[in-house]
């Protein structure tokens, strides 16, 4: 088992080495792991980052605690026969053939696919609101399978919600990015969330109304990542937090965190921060 970089990791998933006697020899699979949250009924991002880092005995006791699958969406070699030049939707057909003909079970699964453009809409409402995927990929039936090469487009769901602006990078009079809170239930300004860099016009419009942070600023000695994962931090500059943002963000949420930067829609002078939801609630759908 490998990564898209080429770093092996079976090591880290001893759960799917023992399972690997149902696949037939001479088998090559692309597909993408998760892990299935019982107690959330959902997918969880950050089961699943514990269970890449993890080795040895602590590997083990993950791969009991929290189980993971590996979702197949392609094959690349079968019976030692290489399949890259072979259209998508042949290789597709012959993907659903080895679940069928081999009966795999747990923790081997069939990614979905369908042509029907409705259910691929029903797909990307319903699934996204419950399951926690993120959206849908698009391939072309006819497309062959290219290494180091993204051919294919994927559809997030995006939706509307808001926070609190608790700091900025750059100026107050020109804000880079924002950096995003929600309070939670004993009333702690909680990160949730920063923007991609704002569009001119819009860092104009937060800079008319931004302030700088009064003393005891509840992120104050706080690091921020640059991203998800990075050890790159923020250069940030604290502001007051009574600000309130509007921005469109997708699915991935893990325990009230957005995992990829949001994109800021407006300010919402018109609300207070108290009518912001509370940190760990999820994105809403707004109208309009």
């Amino acid at each position: 088992m490998q990564t898209r970089r080429g770093s092996l990791v079976q090591d880290r998933f001893p759960d799917l080495v023992a399972a690997a006697g149902q696949l037939p020899e001479g088998l090559v699979l692309d597909g993408e792991l998760v892990v299935w949250d019982t107690a959330a009924g959902r997918l969880s991002f950050e089961a699943l980052q514990r269970r890449a880092a993890a080795r040895g005995r602590t590997a083990g006791a993950l791969a009991t605690k929290s189980p993971v699958f590996f979702m197949a969406f392609d094959v690349l070699q079968q019976d030692g026969e290489e399949l890259l030049h072979l259209p998508y939707q042949e290789r597709r057909a012959r993907l659903e053939s080895l679940f069928t003909t081999r009966a795999l079970t747990a923790p081997w699964t069939l990614c979905a696919m369908t042509t029907d453009l409705a259910t691929a809409r029903e797909w990307l409402e319903s699934w996204t609101d419950v399951s926690g995927v993120e959206g849908i990929v698009i391939k072309l039936l006819a497309s062959r399978y290219l290494p180091s090469y993204r051919g294919w487009t994927k559809i997030r769901r995006r939706d509307t919600t808001e926070a609190i602006i608790g700091a900025i990078t750059g100026t107050l009079a020109r804000p880079q990015l924002l950096v995003l809170g929600r309070h939670d239930q004993d009333g702690r300004l909680r990160a949730v969330a920063r923007t991609v860099p704002l569009r001119p016009e819009a860092a104009k419009q937060v800079g008319e109304h931004l302030a700088a942070a009064r003393p005891g600023h509840p992120w104050t000695g706080v690091i921020f990542a640059s991203a998800w994962g990075s050890r790159d931090v923020l250069d940030v500059v604290l502001v007051r937090p009574e600000l309130v943002a509007e921005f469109s963000a997708d699915r991935a949420v893990d325990r009230g965190v957005f995992r990829h930067p949001v994109r800021f829609k407006r300010l919402r002078l018109d609300v207070s921060v108290q009518d912001v939801p509370r940190f760990g609630v999820g994105s809403a759908a707004a109208a309009g």
